[in-house]
């Protein structure tokens, strides 16, 4: 966990805009030094030469989320900028759906590398670091509202996110006693460019080239959401607020809790079916409720 931000250093991967450029800024102010991570170096250098002219710390790094490897070495650059890293936002992130059976290999590999490995990286990569200088620390994975619904057509999208709460919770319950904190960020609706997020599609991925994400039928009206939320620099204050206080759920649109409820409601009223179940009956004992570590 991290009590006192003056001074310590934070690592923002898809840092160079939107939501990722602006937990950065957030954090500049708050005292600390920030690593702009971003597949698109130029943006990175373009950012961080913004970011110091609002007086705080930053350092730009090309680096490839979906690549272990370019990780590692963004991880070291940091290192050597700053000494150590002691806030890693794991935030890069790409956006794509399709009708079943349209979403080609390289689309899953796509999405699933970027989403889903790039924060198991990050974060395999960083928390030894930062287990390493005994001074605490914190991990902030992005998520999003996607990752507790799944609107028809977004699986692709809507899976990477689900797995990145599945997996911070779990973190949560391993790494908070080690003195690392874990949060997961879910935004709603932000204004950032994410519809546009193949204009980075790495070659291995078709590149540019193979940039239609299935979101054409419905781009319009996503570019309408997306435009309509709420500014960047508001996320990225709320996830210092949430930080501080150690939260683990950290949502910045409370106007979709009902939507959430609706989920949660259904899953009720599957325990009810299972409750009248006449082919549960046979079961005499059931075994033993055990909860995750940290879940006591």
């Amino acid at each position: 966990m991290i009590t006192d931000f003056k001074g310590k250093t934070a690592f923002v991967t898809g840092g160079a805009s939107g939501i990722g450029l602006s937990m950065a800024r957030a954090f500049g102010r708050a005292g600390m030094n920030v690593v702009l991570a971003d597949i698109d170096e130029k943006r990175a250098q373009a950012a961080a030469e913004r970011l110091a002219s609002e007086q705080i710390k930053a350092h730009p790094v090309q680096c490839d989320v979906a690549d272990r490897g370019a990780v590692r070495e963004a991880a070291l650059k940091a290192i050597a900028a700053f000494g150590k890293v002691h806030l890693v936002c794991n935030n890069a992130g790409v956006a794509m759906g399709g009708q079943f059976g349209s979403v080609r290999p390289s689309d899953w590999d796509w999405i699933i590398d970027v989403n889903l490995k790039g924060v198991i990286y990050g974060t395999e990569t960083f928390a030894p670091l930062i287990l390493s200088h005994g001074e605490g620390g914190h991990i902030v994975n992005t998520a999003s509202m996607a990752g507790w619904v799944s609107p028809p057509g977004l699986e692709p999208y809507c899976a990477t996110k689900y797995a990145v709460v599945a997996i911070s919770e779990g973190w949560a319950g391993q790494l908070t006693p080690q003195g690392i904190g874990v949060s997961v960020l879910c935004p709603g609706y932000v204004k950032t460019s994410i519809i546009d997020s193949g204009r980075a599609r790495q070659d291995r991925y078709g590149g540019q080239q193979a940039v239609d994400t299935g979101l054409a039928p419905v781009r319009e009206e996503a570019n309408k959401l997306v435009e309509a939320g709420i500014d960047p620099d508001v996320v990225g204050n709320r996830v210092l607020e949430a930080v501080k206080a150690g939260e683990i759920y950290i949502f910045t649109h409370p106007n979709m809790r009902a939507v959430v409820q609706m989920r949660f409601q259904a899953a009720m009223a599957g325990f009810d079916a299972a409750d009248r179940s006449e082919a549960l009956k046979a079961v005499r004992n059931w075994p033993p409720l055990t909860l995750a570590p940290g879940q006591e």
